[in-house]
């Protein structure tokens, strides 16, 4: 096989399982399996048959797995109700204050007395005092499950997206019951042991957030991190060190180098009965696995597995592997046994990343001189090749990353993750010696932090740019590949021109007199964004939990990011319940220049004024007023801050959680004007949306705010039937996703975008 024959088949492979992941449904297995048989009719028809066969094997691979990923989510009509199962836990359990959240390998469902097929991974939280759950421990257990479904949002995650890649059947939480216990006592396994080094090293250093840094360079367990601590990784660019990445692999196999150069000056004889060339790699190779089994087998770890794997190999069998065939081996190898993998952030950064390294790097010297060129220039060059996808994924980068890694990167590998190591090893041989490695880790790990806590307050270090589209980021990736071309290469700068369509994306900005309005998709709560040419609202920004996930964060911030919106001019908090109003601090962090008001300032924990009725702004002809509504002292429903925005051609009423006992109020402040948009009172509730209101508001278009199978059974079918009685169409964010609706001076009201449809999957609801 020639030098380069592994890269064609590898790049084949790899366009087949993406070409299907931005398919909207999936074909019959039958027709997977004729795919596949033609495929391996193709591989006797010449070098182009062979090329294209690897492409079609990589559909009909990508199709079948996929296929069965989704038939083994839990069956459409058990949702909602009580399942037994019997399963093994997965991974290390997370205790939070309240609850205890894990994974549950099932083994054994049943609805009743009858079997149900539902086999794979469950999520599962046990609230109320849930027991010690220990890692691979097997439960019996009542669930009450439903199928995987997230929220869908300019910028957010897409958590159904990241369920199918994990093979995560069903979610759900343990119900109450003597049923609930566990079966006997779990056996030896490797998740043990990493929560057992976990647990030591708490023990064993004081301070709460220096042991959970070390508990995550060790085992890669973050549990102990915060969300303040993610924040710092990412205003650095180094969340690929916070979690154990390849990189640290590498040093583990290169530990296991040296460990076999050190038993061979001892026993010299030893190269008599085996060669050292072949021992050194079958050491690299076992200490390299047993730390990467520590690190969870996450993929930058298992590629890098692969990776030594295959040189490992290849010097035990006295061949010559080259970097791009190795790289294309253990990719190959990872879409092989699992194509779905190719659906995770961590794929495309963890091969991108190295084949950039690859393609762009030439060591220029050698010794220290030869180092530090390949240690700073590789930090520039997987700064700007992995700025594409970074802004593709998670919507921002960060412009001190590259000083950041080039800081971190060395210091986190070469001292902090080897002294750890040998930490670890006298954890097993003799605790009482790890006290003071453990020790002298944390204060490096301490040392470090600190120095990256003041590099987060830099300007750029949170840089955020408008939603990537897929042209822009095939540009910016090849524009990357050029600049770093070696020299010699014919103007070079010409691809920092590429990265234009990046930074400048087109805009959607209304024009004066027009506004836009955004309900976007925050579950059992509310959150709406109205913009116009200049100005930027913001009312409500759904609800922050016990376990610290703040909608504000996860949901409102990165959709005005990725709406390219740098600037909110006023954060209205309908009222105080938690499901409005639980992620407005948030927001107002991230823009402590808006004017803040609030329908119940004195609930909440950050300074609001008042409502008052009768207030207006007026932005680009577009005028926004507060309604009278609520009754001072009366239920915090009803003193939702009711606002009317009004442009040329259409307008809108942002209700909150008023109730029918309000509405005449409401209704009767509503001046006659264009076609109205409503924001449905309460999420439809029973309580609210009379007939009375409808009729007198008339809207052209009624919009919900609703969880996706909300315990409170929000909107109620009786009041939505009210909206088809009254000729009312209505759409529902459970359902349609954020909604986008366009209100411009010249035409009439009409629904622009509906986030689940604009973007449909195959795993999508």
């Amino acid at each position: 096989m020639r030098e380069d024959g592994a890269l064609v088949p590898a790049v084949m492979l790899l366009l087949g399982v993406l070409a299907v992941q931005w398919w909207v449904a999936l074909p019959p297995a039958w027709l997977c399996g004729v795919g596949a048989l033609v495929a391996l009719v193709l591989f006797r028809c010449g070098r182009y048959g062979r090329v294209l066969a690897w492409c079609l094997l990589g559909v009909a691979w990508a199709c079948w797995r996929g296929g069965t990923a989704m038939d083994a989510r839990l069956p459409r009509d058990r949702e909602g109700q009580d399942v037994y199962v019997v399963g093994r836990v997965v991974d290390l359990p997370l205790v939070r204050d309240d609850a205890t959240g894990f994974l549950l390998d099932v083994e054994e469902a049943r609805f009743g007395s009858t079997p149900l097929a539902l086999r794979g991974r469950v999520r599962v939280n046990w609230y109320n005092d849930a027991p010690d759950i220990p890692p691979c421990s097997r439960w019996q257990l009542t669930l009450r499950l439903k199928r995987p479904r997230g929220m869908l949002n300019p910028g957010g995650a897409d958590s159904e997206r990241s369920a199918l890649e994990r093979h995560i059947v069903a979610v759900g939480y343990v119900r109450n019951g003597a049923g609930n216990e566990q079966r006997g006592t779990p056996g030896f396994c490797v998740n043990a042991v990493r929560q057992a080094i976990s647990r030591g090293i708490a023990a064993r250093v004081d301070d709460p957030h220096d042991a959970a840094l070390l508990q995550t360079f060790s085992v890669s367990d973050t549990r102990g991190l915060s969300q303040r601590d993610w924040e710092v990784a990412r205003a650095n660019g180094i969340p690929h060190l916070i979690a154990i990445s390849g990189f640290h692999v590498g040093v583990a196999a290169l530990f296991g180098v040296w460990f076999a150069r050190f038993i061979y000056l001892l026993f010299p004889r030893l190269g008599l009965r085996l060669p050292r060339v072949q021992a050194q790699a079958a050491l690299a190779m076992l200490v390299a696995s047993v730390y990467g089994a520590l690190a969870g087998f996450g993929l930058p770890t298992v590629r890098t597995l692969l990776m030594i794997g295959i040189v490992a190999l290849a010097r035990c069998s006295r061949r010559h592997a080259n970097g791009p065939q190795t790289l294309a081996v253990a990719l190959m190898a990872v879409l092989v046994a699992d194509p779905l993998s190719a659906l995770s952030a961590g794929f495309w950064l963890s091969f991108i990343g190295v084949a950039f390294l690859m393609a762009c790097m030439n060591t220029r010297g050698r010794g220290l001189r030869g180092f530090l060129h390949e240690l700073s220039a590789g930090q520039l060059v997987m700064t700007l090749s992995l700025l594409p996808l970074t802004m593709w994924f998670f919507g921002e980068s960060s412009l001190v990353g590259a000083l950041s890694n080039l800081i971190a990167v060395p210091f986190v590998s070469f001292v902090i993750v080897p002294v750890t190591l040998v930490g670890m090893i006298l954890f097993g041989l003799c605790p009482s010696l790890a006290q003071p490695v453990f020790w002298c880790a944390a204060w490096l790990a301490h040392a470090q932090w600190w120095l990256l806590e003041r590099m987060a307050t830099w300007p750029g270090a949170h840089w955020y740019l408008p939603e990537v589209g897929g042209w822009a980021l095939l540009f910016a990736t090849l524009g990357a590949l050029w600049l770093f071309m070696p020299r010699g290469m014919p103007m070079r700068w010409l691809g920092g021109l590429l990265f234009l369509p990046l930074l400048f994306p087109p805009r959607d900005v209304p024009v004066a007199g027009g506004f836009q309005l955004w309900m976007l998709d925050v579950g059992q709560g509310l959150s709406m964004l109205v913009r116009t040419e200049h100005y930027v609202l913001v009312y409500d920004a759904g609800a922050r939990y016990p376990s610290d996930f703040d909608l504000g964060e996860a949901a409102v911030l990165p959709s005005l990011h990725a709406l390219g919106i740098g600037r909110v001019d006023l954060i209205v908090a309908s009222h105080a319940d938690n499901d409005h109003a639980g992620g407005v601090p948030a927001v107002a962090a991230a823009f402590p220049e808006a004017e803040r008001i609030s329908g119940e300032p004195e609930r909440l924990p950050i300074p609001m004024a008042p409502c008052e009725p009768g207030k207006r702004w007026q932005w680009d002809g577009v005028t926004v007023r507060i309604l009278p509504s609520g009754r001072e002292g009366g239920p915090a429903n009803d003193r939702s801050c009711v606002l009317l925005v009004e442009g040329k051609g259409g307008r809108a009423l942002l209700t909150g959680d008023i109730s029918a006992a309000v509405e005449p109020a409401v209704a009767a402040a509503i001046p006659h004007g264009a076609p109205l948009v409503l924001s449905v009172p309460h999420h439809g509730s029973k309580t609210s949306s009379s007939v009375g209101f409808i009729q007198s508001t008339s809207p052209t278009l009624a919009l919900v705010s609703a969880g996706w199978r909300s315990r409170f059974h929000h909107p109620n079918a009786a009041v939505m039937q009210r909206y088809d009685d009254a000729g009312v169409p209505w759409l529902n964010t459970a359902t349609a996703g954020a909604i986008q609706v366009d209100l411009p001076p010249d035409g009439a009201p009409h629904v622009s975008e509906t986030w689940r449809q604009r973007q449909s999957r195959y795993w999508r609801e």
